[in-house]
């Protein structure tokens, strides 16, 4: 079977919740893509997404997050489906405006209904550790090579923190799984252990991203160095959020001897080699890696 949808003939769902953005978002979204509709403010990604699902008529749909901003070229593309990926969730590359990564994080996704309805992910797992925390690891979730927009999850030092907590713990888990000191080392050579470096060094010319870059270090911190932290906290924005108070209601000199005790642990104790790019250097960094990225055929995993 070989079957072409156009992107354009599914149903699109924009699903935001708390991001401060969200309604500038929602007009320009809805403008260029007239048959978007959305869901607001839903707690929970598994119910979220479900509501989506619901909300869809369309068996196969396009999810934008609320903090993405799509290349609206993409709605002019088709996707082929074939015997092998006709029930696959497939998810785009976003670049990501803190630190310049393009992977899936945040990016533009195309779900059927079907998978959604079934699953039971973050708040609604089953306990399975790869189900507590991601969606990814399931044999239908497709990683897709090309990059179609640009997730920009520094609306606020809230959600810049938030962001980089989340990153920093979920890079340093093998399939959802906690591991030990002596696993994590090697897994060294992991791209998620290059994209985790990235996330604890690059940020600093953009609003809020040194936000982003103190909650990716914290967040590996915690899993990794504190042993009475439960990690799958990470899915919990409740949680998230009491922990960015209580910090942010600390002096700045409390803050930033924190930032400086945890960043000489990851050092130290984990061997990564975390830097404090500034402004400039990070600009710099960002423009030339950003060029590494080509885009193929929007098939191509």
């Amino acid at each position: 079977m070989n079957n072409e949808i156009q992107i354009a003939d599914l149903d699109c769902v924009y699903l935001s919740y708390d991001e401060p953005q969200k309604e500038k978002f929602w007009f320009d979204i809805k403008h260029k893509i007239p048959w978007a509709v959305r869901v607001d403010g839903v707690k929970g990604s598994d119910a979220a997404h479900k509501a989506a699902a619901a909300i869809s008529t369309t068996d196969r749909f396009i999810l934008i997050d609320g903090d993405n901003m799509p290349d609206f070229e993409f709605f002019n593309r088709s996707l082929t489906l074939t015997d092998d990926n006709a029930n696959c969730v497939f998810r785009w590359r976003a670049r990501n405006n803190i630190n310049g990564l393009q992977y899936g994080n945040g990016g533009l996704s195309c779900w059927t209904k079907d998978y959604i309805n079934r699953m039971q992910t973050h708040e609604a797992s089953d306990g399975r550790n790869e189900t507590v925390v991601e969606f990814c690891f399931d044999p239908l979730y497709k990683p897709m090579n090309n990059c179609y927009s640009t997730t920009y999850p520094n609306g606020s030092p809230l959600h810049a923190f938030r962001a980089g907590f989340r990153e920093g713990v979920k890079m340093c888990l093998d399939r959802g799984r906690k591991v030990s000191i002596q696993e994590f080392d090697r897994m060294q050579s992991y791209k998620n252990i290059e994209y985790l470096n990235i996330w604890h060094s690059i940020g600093a010319d953009v609003e809020y991203g040194s936000w982003a870059v103190y909650g990716a270090r914290l967040g590996t911190h915690m899993v990794m160095l504190n042993p009475t932290w439960n990690y799958t906290e990470v899915q919990d924005f409740d949680a998230l959020n009491a922990l960015y108070q209580k910090l942010n209601n600390q002096s700045f000199q409390s803050r930033r001897e924190h930032y400086l005790q945890i960043s000489v642990e990851l050092r130290d104790k984990l061997k990564l080699p975390v830097v404090d790019m500034n402004a400039a250097q990070s600009a710099f960094w960002k423009k030339y890696y950003t060029q590494l990225h080509r885009n193929k055929h929007i098939m191509d995993s």
